[in-house]
């Protein structure tokens, strides 16, 4: 930086101010610009270009990557899981062990495109009926007496 803060009093500049101290900005080389306009107010300041600088590779690297990241993270997983999950259904037969999504533990009756049959009681021989996406889990191949 060219420039020199000074603080100069009242006296010294011949203005009276009621602080008793003025600070001023001066350039360390002269310039032909007074420091004053002719009515005593500040001068105008100068109109200078302000320079855009532009983004470093590095930086649109970055955000690349971050795109590639987001996309397995938040894409990528959920779509696997549900690849697993419907060739789990798939192979679903009859006297597998599932357990649903609601927690009730039964044994396929039948298996359908649209809805799976199981048996709930054993004792009073209850069935119900849930869509394919309701089975949590398969828990055996065979049927547990």
């Amino acid at each position: 930086m060219n420039s020199l803060w000074m603080l100069a009093s009242a006296e010294e500049t011949g203005q009276q101010s009621p602080e008793g101290a003025v600070i001023t900005m001066e350039e360390s080389a002269p310039t032909t610009t007074p420091s004053t306009q002719s009515d005593g107010s500040a001068p105008a300041p100068e109109e200078t270009s302000p320079q855009v600088q532009q983004p470093n590779p590095l930086f649109w690297l970055m955000i690349g990557i971050l795109v590639v990241y987001l996309f397995l993270f938040m894409y990528r997983g959920p779509r696997k899981k549900q690849q697993e999950h419907q060739k789990m259904v798939s192979s679903l037969k009859k006297n597998d062990r599932v357990r649903t999504i609601g927690g009730i533990y039964g044994t396929v009756l039948d298996v359908r495109d649209d809805e799976i049959v199981l048996k709930v009681d054993e004792s009073s021989n209850t069935k119900i009926r849930v869509i394919p996406s309701a089975i949590a889990t398969v828990l055996s191949n065979t049927k547990q007496d």
